[in-house]
């Protein structure tokens, strides 16, 4: 079964409670539920953490989401939403986004769906005189009518992932900055920071050592990088066949987010990925992720740092 990502409606910047009648239409498809929180304000998705039977909450952070256009909104969640199917309201403004993802995605789409029996999605037809009923065979995108599907409980507590699709390094690097804040004792020194291949060389280590001395930070790195160059030692490596790690801060940067290294740091309290591929599987684990190279990204982490602890 694929996942299902479900994409959070608005209503003037708050998640309407239509939102849970979508989680309950995409588990009666079955699959893993992603709930998808478009906002300018990642604190906007915590209303959807209370959500049962969901397996994550993303929040999608960027000033297009302010605005109307719905081809921004479209590029802003197509660069940051994990594959899988696509479940939106149908609303003028979400039927038009779910187009346009349709499109960007290369799937079929489905609007207006009242009726869901595992792969099968039934639609009204001929201004609603008669009903459709396709077999969705494979990742599609959807909009469901509201009011249709029982809206799912909300006894749960699932944690928010944030990525920013903003584009603007030195604002993303500043949230992380305050989110970390409130969680982490710095004078415990219990951060990590790793570098991958996506360093380009070892010697790029260095930025990774400027930015540990400044927070009292370990530095670590992938298989990759030990495997790639013998001037990062065996002893740096974090992972299955390194060393598992439970830091309170973990920021992976150039790491792509191999199962191997995964395993060992999934369980960092805290986690933040620096990656310029979009799709790294790292954004899938990490608690907030920042699109860029780490030339952009370093030096903006360590001024924030440095403003921090100065």
């Amino acid at each position: 079964m694929t996942n299902k990502i479900v994409i959070a409606e608005l209503t003037k910047g708050t998640i309407n409670p239509a939102t849970a009648e979508l989680v309950s239409a995409a588990q009666s498809m079955g699959g893993e539920i992603t709930v998808v929180v478009p906002c300018t304000d990642a604190t906007t998705a915590d209303a959807a953490a209370s959500y049962d039977g969901v397996a994550k909450v993303i929040a999608v952070k960027s000033e297009v989401f302010a605005g109307n256009d719905s081809s921004g909104w479209a590029s802003a969640l197509d660069s940051a939403i994990p594959n899988g199917t696509v479940v939106c309201l149908a609303t003028a403004r979400s039927k038009d986004v779910a187009s346009r993802l349709a499109a960007r995605r290369g799937l079929s789409i489905v609007q207006d769906v009242v009726s869901i029996e595992g792969s099968n999605l039934t639609s009204p037809i001929y201004s609603g005189k008669a009903n459709q009923t396709v077999t969705a065979n494979g990742d599609v995108v959807l909009t469901v009518r509201a009011n249709v599907f029982n809206a799912v409980g909300s006894g749960s507590s699932n944690d928010v992932s944030v990525v920013d699709a903003s584009g603007d390094v030195k604002t993303a690097v500043q949230e992380v900055m305050q989110r970390a804040s409130a969680r982490l004792d710095v004078s415990e020194a219990n951060i990590i920071i790793s570098g991958g291949r996506g360093m380009g060389s070892p010697a790029n280590f260095t930025h990774l050592e400027a930015v540990a001395d400044t927070i009292g930070a370990a530095v670590g790195a992938s298989r990759a990088a030990v495997d790639t160059w013998e001037e990062i030692p065996h002893s740096m490596q974090v992972g299955q066949t390194g060393k598992t790690v439970n830091p309170n801060l973990y920021i992976a940067v150039g790491i792509s987010g191999a199962i191997q290294h995964l395993a060992g740091m999934r369980s960092s309290k805290y986690i933040v990925a620096i990656n310029k591929d979009a799709d790294a599987p790292i954004f899938q684990h990490a608690d907030y992720g920042i699109v860029a190279t780490w030339e952009e990204a370093l030096p903006v982490l360590q001024d924030s740092f440095s403003s921090l602890l100065g």
